[in-house]
């Protein structure tokens, strides 16, 4: 099971004179990668290599390290972790001394390893989408059970006859949530899976 970060985090470590900060951080975008990464970067660094992954998407940079030297350790390590939707970014100030490939490869992915292992972790739970039509005088007692099943609203559309609802729940959870609506609405409201 993947996990993400409960709240951001850091790590710092100098190797052969290199200072090398890892920041990490949860997101669910790639622009909210790209905003993480435009916030944490050191203009005054010698270079700020970043990676982040989000389901299948994923990017890394280099920033003027040698190709392959920073960027793709640091993904390597995300993974290697089992992260999803985070986002890495490994500023590094130059201390005098050549690492060598190698080298630069074992730091980024290493500091980006330990400033994951360092934060605090959440399992991310696959959830369905599903719908449903609910009336107005259900809405209330609807949001008020849906955290019974670790589900939520994704989007609320209003009509002339109430609300339709597009609700992320667990798997597992989705049996137990149709008997809750049905209970609510003495069996009117129906789950259906949502085209995505």
């Amino acid at each position: 099971m993947p996990f993400t970060l409960a709240t951001p985090c850091d790590y710092q470590e100098v190797i052969r004179k290199s200072r090398f900060i890892a920041k990490a951080a949860p997101i669910t975008t790639p622009d909210e990668a790209q905003a993480f990464i435009q916030a944490v970067s050191d203009s005054t660094a010698t270079h700020n290599c970043w990676a982040w992954k989000v389901g299948q998407q994923y990017r890394f940079s280099d920033d003027g390290e040698p190709g392959g030297t920073a960027g793709r350790p640091m993904l390597t390590a995300i993974e290697g972790q089992d992260c999803d939707q985070v986002v890495v970014v490994v500023t590094r100030w130059f201390g005098g001394i050549q690492l060598g490939t190698g080298g630069l490869a074992r730091a980024y992915g290493g500091t980006t390893a330990k400033c994951l292992q360092g934060g605090e972790r959440l399992e991310l739970i696959a959830r369905m989408r599903c719908r449903c039509h609910c009336r107005f005088a259900e809405l209330a007692l609807i949001k008020a059970r849906l955290g019974e099943h670790d589900a939520f609203i994704e989007a609320e559309t209003f009509d002339a006859q109430g609300v339709a609802l597009v609700l992320a729940v667990p798997a597992e959870r989705h049996a137990a949530l149709q008997h809750t609506l049905a209970g609510i609405s003495r069996g009117r409201i129906e789950l259906r899976p949502a085209e995505a």
